[in-house]
């Protein structure tokens, strides 16, 4: 897709964002959100693609719309060895990312080389592999993306020099949040030396939770801006709370990500508490980087195609079947009623039976029953129990649910 120029960009977010109905002060911290989402948000998704294989049924006829993110789990879907894969996001700094790992897939044929450059991501010799193998590969605009400056003047291709996943809104956060713990005396890192489930919930509830009671961290939770990190805008953030506590909402989910899962078998606890993958040829890594997964998903990289472009925009512009798997990671929490309603109508009118849509919410519950018209809604069949399977499997514990539709025949 050809390039959108730089104010076309700017308001594709403020447009998924802004709450046209909402005070001024509440535009204005959309407006400031939509702002600090121009850059590079996330280097790595947050949603757990083994989780949404399963509730997804993947299969070889499966063709896919999905927003991009990090680009871990479009890729990693290759898998399962579907039809296509169309990806597409708002956002040109991970337009550029999803771009770059492709073509590091397919130009970097030696697993070392490959890990070294998206799993470590941290080498000085990888602006160099990214000058003489990559960029010759690069389309026009992706390569001035990476070839441009960041806000303090360096080039953005160093970010794989200086550790890819510490950057962006959400490495910032983290990194931020493990300064906060080290005041308090805590290393973020020890739970990942936990040999049990067991010894990783003593050491949450000795070491982490108590951190969560402390009056700065209670009030710097207070303030929606404080999330901006996590790709949270400021509706989100009513819908994350809800009647509790931010700081107690953040703690359950922590709890969840320290505890839930063996951090052996847990990627997102590693981004978390060390801010990148574990080094080791143990350390879990995503589908699509692990050695075992390398030769198929770059046999089938092919079938990915990705575009700067607005979701529903996108389905508007589709015919009828010309997909049946929708990932919406958890872009409808940002979404009015008259956007969900359009995006929704746009979906039932393209998807044949059988077609699923899988989404998460900050909060715990589907937040389309009275916001889409029963009249769309009806054309679909909430899967609970499959939706609360997928919940309980999301090793990235973020998200309050995972919901899965499926297309009535």
């Amino acid at each position: 897709m050809t390039a959108t120029a730089p104010a076309a960009k700017t308001n594709l977010i403020e447009g998924a964002v802004v709450r046209r109905e909402a005070r001024a002060g509440a535009k204005l911290l959309d407006k400031a959100f939509a702002l600090a989402f121009k850059g590079l948000v996330y280097a790595q998704i947050w949603e757990d693609p083994v989780a949404d294989m399963e509730a997804l049924a993947l299969d070889a006829d499966s063709r896919i719309l999905t927003i991009a993110s990090g680009g871990c789990n479009a890729l990693s879907y290759l898998t399962a060895n579907p039809a296509s894969v169309t990806v597409v996001d708002l956002n040109t700094a991970h337009v550029a990312l999803n771009k770059l790992k492709h073509v590091a897939i397919r130009e970097l044929t030696t697993y070392a080389e490959l890990r070294r450059f998206i799993a470590e991501a941290d080498h000085p010799g990888n602006v160099a592999i990214y000058r003489e193998r990559l960029a010759p590969h690069l389309d026009e605009t992706t390569r001035r993306y990476w070839e441009g400056r960041d806000l303090v003047g360096r080039r953005r291709i160093r970010a794989f020099t200086r550790g890819i996943y510490k950057q962006g809104l959400l490495g910032g956060f983290i990194g931020a949040a493990h300064m906060i713990a080290r005041l308090y005396r805590l290393d973020p890192a020890e739970i990942l030396g936990a040999e049990s489930v067991e010894e990783q919930r003593r050491l949450f509830d000795e070491r982490f939770a108590p951190v969560f009671e402390r009056r700065l961290v209670r009030w710097l939770t207070n303030h929606p801006a404080s999330l901006f990190g996590l790709g949270i805008p400021p509706a989100q953030y009513d819908a994350l709370g809800g009647e509790q506590r931010m700081a107690d909402v953040l703690r359950a989910r922590l709890e969840k990500l320290a505890c839930g899962f063996p951090v052996n078998d847990n990627y997102f606890a590693w981004q978390a508490f060390s801010r990148g993958y574990g080094r080791t040829c143990e350390a879990p890594l995503p589908p699509y980087l692990q050695r075992g997964n390398i030769q198929a998903v770059r046999d089938r990289l092919e079938r990915v195609q990705v575009e700067h472009a607005n979701f529903t925009e996108t389905v508007r512009a589709s015919d009828h079947g010309a997909f049946d798997r929708f990932i919406l990671l958890d872009a409808q929490d940002w979404m009015s009623d008259t956007q969900l309603t359009d995006l929704w109508h746009e979906m039932t009118r393209v998807a044949a039976p059988g077609a699923r849509v899988l989404f998460r919410t900050a909060a715990e519950p589907s937040l389309l029953p009275g916001r889409v018209p029963d009249a769309i809604l009806d054309c679909w069949d909430y899967r609970e129990d499959e939706s609360r399977r997928a919940t309980e499997a999301d090793r990235s514990s973020i998200y309050g649910g995972v919901h899965l539709y499926v297309r009535k025949g």
